[in-house]
């Protein structure tokens, strides 16, 4: 072998290790956004006390983040597609970690909440250019792997929040546990930071399309999302929400459609191509994922609220109840990454059928009564519930992605995950207004039955979506 020929060979190993460790970063950084949707949830009496936070700040606290990383979702992936993925990455990292300590300091609950939503902001920036670096740098196989690592990621951050919060408050005390919450992101994301201007790959601006950036439509997206979302998020705050914004949202987002069509047949480049929901796989697996998440999220919602208010468990005995649905969910994902390529919707339509099931059976036994064993009664149905749900996010993630230009994949992702916001709101929107509507009237035995089936009708809706796909793309290849 030549000399060139050997030169070329080290280059392409040391390329191909190099984007293992540039994943490592990604589910890094994806580990901690992710986390801080549940983490904060468990702390919100230490942050009451330690602050004497009214309660509609303690609700902003909550609703502030997941309402800012949604916006910002969409118009990051652009950007990150636009002026490089690994320079947004990087500066949405620094801003996350700077937010974090912001939050980790507050002295008034304004402050806390203004650092939430910076935080929010610096999240939702961050997660498109994770995905979209995974789409860039891995193809085939190998895709549906890293996906599915980042699949068990999103299980294991989504599951492991209460737990890990209330570890750190029983460790650090009430008054001021609630911090370490926040301060737990520094040192993580200051080494995440430093590794990443060592190996992320360099940045190929694409000129012809960077400076031509969709203002209108960043507006209008923006406008109709904070019109969709802010009545879902603030359901529970004391003060009422603002359900009149719905009828608001449906008009801005429907402008927004037209003017997204209209600017690109004019020959620019609009902030979404609309020509990704004519893929198959894109348009049904974002509704899937739409549907999944809004079943996925709801499910930890209730459960937490039963656990400690009805049966009096601490938020770490809380966590450690929902730790099998955890440790399923990270199982299954990293294997369902490795068939995915071979089995497509067809696996996420078993892991659908498994969490299903896991509910319907958490459901069934939760109706006995089993009184302070509740955790230990449904740690089997919640294991199984988990392993069914690995094999949906991270595949369906592979499969949706998977017929989508890497050039547009941040912006493919920005929309997709938008979507699961728009899901986990509706899902705890709805859950929770029963949830606390039956509680009123039959106690927590009445109101945690009311609140899965709530999970288990968004995850039957997932199911018959990817049915639904199944059949049309048999119906096209007999055609």
């Amino acid at each position: 072998m030549s000399e060139r020929s050997e030169t070329e060979t080290t280059d392409r190993a040391a390329e191909d290790v190099r984007r293992w460790h540039v994943l490592g970063i990604c589910l890094v950084a994806g580990f901690m956004t992710l986390l801080d949707v549940s983490i904060v949830n468990v702390a919100l009496p230490s942050i009451q006390q330690g602050l004497g936070a009214p309660s509609a700040a303690l609700s902003w606290v909550v609703s502030g983040y997941a309402l800012t990383f949604g916006l910002v979702l969409v118009p990051a992936g652009r950007l990150g597609d636009d002026r490089g993925r690994s320079r947004m990455f990087l500066v949405a990292l620094v801003a996350f970690t700077a937010a974090s300590a912001l939050a980790g300091f507050a002295q008034t609950p304004l402050w806390l909440v203004i650092a939430r939503l910076l935080q929010g902001v610096a999240g939702g920036m961050l997660n498109p250019q994770v995905l979209g670096l995974m789409q860039q740098l891995f193809h085939g196989a190998e895709r549906g792997r890293a996906f599915g690592l980042f699949g068990a990621v999103v299980g294991i951050s989504t599951a492991i929040g209460p737990l890990l919060g209330g570890l750190i408050i029983q460790l650090a005390g009430n008054e001021h546990g609630w911090r370490w919450v926040f301060f737990v992101n520094l040192p993580i994301g200051a080494a995440a930071i430093l590794y990443g201007l060592r190996v992320l790959p360099r940045d190929r601006k694409r000129r012809d399309e960077a400076q031509n950036l969709d203002l209108v439509g960043v507006l209008l997206l923006g406008c109709g999302l904070l019109c969709l979302l802010l009545p879902l998020v603030q359901q529970e705050s004391s003060g009422g929400s603002p359900w009149f914004l719905l009828p608001v949202a449906l008009v801005l987002l429907a402008t927004f459609v037209w003017w997204e069509a209209r600017y690109r047949a004019r020959g620019r480049h609009p902030l979404v191509n609309l020509s990704l929901l004519r893929i198959r796989s894109y348009a049904f697996g974002s509704s899937l994922g739409l549907l999944y998440f809004a079943g996925f999220t709801s499910i930890f919602f209730v459960l937490a609220v039963y656990f400690q208010r009805g049966l009096g468990y601490s938020p770490l005995q809380a966590g450690l109840a929902l730790t099998p649905f955890a440790v399923g969910s990270a199982v299954s994902s990293a294997l369902g990454g490795r068939v995915v390529h071979r089995l497509g919707r067809r696996l996420v339509i078993i892991g659908l059928s498994g969490a299903l099931l896991g509910l319907l059976a958490t459901d069934v036994l939760l109706a006995t009564r089993p009184g302070e064993t509740a955790g230990l009664v449904t740690a089997l149905p919640l294991l199984v519930a988990g392993v069914g749900s690995g094999l949906v996010i991270s595949p369906n993630q592979t499969v949706t992605l998977s017929e989508i230009d890497s050039r547009h994949g941040g912006t493919a992702a920005g929309v997709q995950q938008t979507g699961q916001r728009i899901g986990s709101a509706l899902g705890t929107a709805a859950a929770s207004g029963l949830f606390f509507g039956e509680l009123a009237t039959g106690g927590f035995d009445a109101a945690i039955s009311t609140g899965l089936i709530v999970a288990v009708c968004f995850v039957a809706a997932a199911l018959l979506v990817g049915i639904a796909e199944i059949v049309q793309a048999r119906r096209a290849r007999d055609a």
